[in-house]
């Protein structure tokens, strides 16, 4: 019988893992959320990559942390395609592009621009990032089911937090109604689109983008952002549970 293959980084192995995956950038969310499933088991602590698996109203259901960054949360991403992932779920925080989308707002993303700088190596800018419209409407089905508002659209996926000394697209995409702007977003959709795995997310904003207010103005409300980010965790374990796998 061979040895069964671990993956790089996330160090857990083909079958491992459930179907249904949320994910997140902080392995202390990851654990967090882990804490509302059903007799929850850790299955692994690699760096940044820290999974655990459980059932949520009686399905399984896996969480993964994947880091800040598009680099690193591809490999994540790539890595749970590989060990038997079918629906994945990014929970995760956003800058606000628009009026309306604050401290606290909740975004369901559509799509995603592609300036993250990852999947450009993949494949040609032209292949669009895409939010998978099943993961949309469960998404969507969820929020409104716990009364809360949830705002739709595009977002930007962009490599940078910090705004570096080269201007970035940020304030052109603003004006084209782009919503939201986060860092791993346009690698999920990609990564997932090219194995035929159902994706999407669900963004809670801290604050508006740096390039809209200046860092110095970076202010989030971190009341309203922990809120926040407790209604997206609630949204998105009822959502996976209702995406079906086919």
């Amino acid at each position: 019988m061979s040895e069964k293959t671990i993956f790089p980084c996330i160090h857990v192995g083909e079958g491992d893992i459930a179907p249904r995956v949320i994910t997140c950038g902080d392995p202390a969310r990851a654990e967090l959320i882990s804490q509302r499933l059903q007799n929850p088991v850790c299955l692994a602590k690699n760096r940044e990559y820290w999974t655990f698996s459980g059932t949520y109203k009686g399905t399984p259901v896996t969480i993964t942390s994947h880091g800040v960054g598009a680099g690193g949360a591809a490999i994540a991403f790539e890595s749970l395609w590989r060990a038997g992932a079918k629906v994945i779920i990014r929970v995760g925080t956003c800058g606000g592009m628009q009026d309306g989308i604050d401290a606290g707002s909740i975004v369901i993303p559509t799509a995603s621009c592609r300036e993250e700088g990852v999947t450009e190596k993949m494949i040609p800018l032209s292949y669009p990032a895409v939010c998978d419209g099943d993961v949309v409407s469960a998404l969507s089905a969820a929020a409104r089911g716990r009364n809360i508002k949830a705002n739709k659209g595009i977002v930007l996926t962009q490599a940078l937090f910090y705004p570096g000394l080269l201007e970035s697209r940020v304030k052109l995409y603003a004006k084209a109604g782009v919503v939201a702007m986060d860092n791993e977003v346009a690698a999920l959709l990609v990564v997932s689109s090219l194995h035929g795995v159902k994706a999407g997310a669900i963004l809670a904003a801290d604050a508006k983008a740096f390039e809209l207010v200046g860092v110095d103005d970076y202010k989030p409300d971190q009341s309203a952002v922990s809120q926040a980010v407790e209604d997206e965790i609630d949204i998105a374990l009822d959502a996976i549970v209702n995406v079906p796998l086919d």
